[in-house]
């Protein structure tokens, strides 16, 4: 199931995408796409409903993060050799863990802006991984259950207050706007192997970024049993996994950064596409 959600911001409903791409209403079945809405119990529910008999959504409302209540947007860097690369950093021994605050979060077509006074302000596309119920010491054989699905995701990054202002990356990487999720959450049924999916980032019409997931360092399973050692993960939890080279700092000789005025669009084999209009904050 592709699930979303839509409308104004502030107060999306939950939907579902049908066979025909027409978004169909949730909101009599469930609130939200969040917290218990998204364990197998409740998403087996979902599966058995007949999406035709569903109130279609007139129009082309706004999309919204495919995920509302998020408890933690954990990312994981470096997690592509080469992009490692590209950045003049070590490949990563361990994974690399940082933050994005979640009042980072936006729909996957809102616009994005460009932080006052910031001459840095970079891409990544990169998939993420949405949780579906609480564990903690998790093993990786067992990772996989955990999950709930997986979204298209642009972890927006401004580099000079990541790397040269001191302490950590989480600083430019919690801009508000930062964090485009969607459109859908794609339930991990529908996706056999998230280790062999295509994706791409282009900023006005020039294609930067051409990965696939097939070369992550450290794959999905390991990534959750690692995190689950560090604390509790929670429904709702996403999982930024890294990517692939590509992004404006690493292009030579000279870096390219994102300015006002500019459009930025990306996708994910199965998982959709998002496309931000780039603008200067106030």
């Amino acid at each position: 199931m592709k699930l979303l959600r839509y409308g104004i911001k502030g107060f999306e409903k939950p939907g579902v995408l049908d066979d025909q791409g027409q978004i169909r209403d949730l909101s009599g079945y469930i609130d939200d796409i969040s917290g218990s809405a998204l364990s197998d119990e409740a998403i087996s529910n979902l599966r058995k409903l007949d999406l035709n008999t569903l109130p279609k959504v007139a129009g082309n409302p706004r999309i919204g993060s495919c995920v509302n209540h998020v408890g933690k947007f954990i990312c994981i860097g470096l997690n592509y050799a080469d992009h490692a690369a590209e950045a003049n950093m070590p490949v990563p021994e361990e994974p690399i863990i940082f933050n994005k605050w979640t009042s980072a979060i936006s729909g996957p077509n809102d616009d994005v802006e460009i932080p006052i006074g910031s001459t840095k302000t970079d891409w990544e596309v990169e998939l993420g991984v949405v949780i579906g119920k609480a564990g903690r010491y998790i093993s990786e054989s067992d990772a996989m259950d955990y999950i709930a699905g997986y979204c298209v995701i642009n972890d927006v990054s401004e580099r000079e207050w990541q790397i040269e202002r001191g302490g950590t990356w989480d600083k430019g990487k919690g801009f508000d706007t930062f964090g485009p999720i969607g459109p859908w959450l794609v339930t991990r049924d529908e996706v056999p192997n998230p280790h062999k999916l295509g994706l791409w980032l282009e900023v006005d019409g020039h294609r930067y970024q051409n990965g696939n997931t097939n070369t992550l360092i450290f794959k999905i399973p390991e990534i959750i049993a690692y995190l689950s050692r560090c604390m509790s993960l929670q429904p709702g939890d996403i999982i930024s996994t890294g990517t692939p080279p590509g992004v404006g700092m690493g292009i030579k000789p000279n870096a390219v950064y994102l300015k006002p005025g500019q459009t930025m669009k990306l996708g994910i084999d199965g998982l959709g596409e998002q496309q931000q209009f780039t603008v200067a904050a106030k």
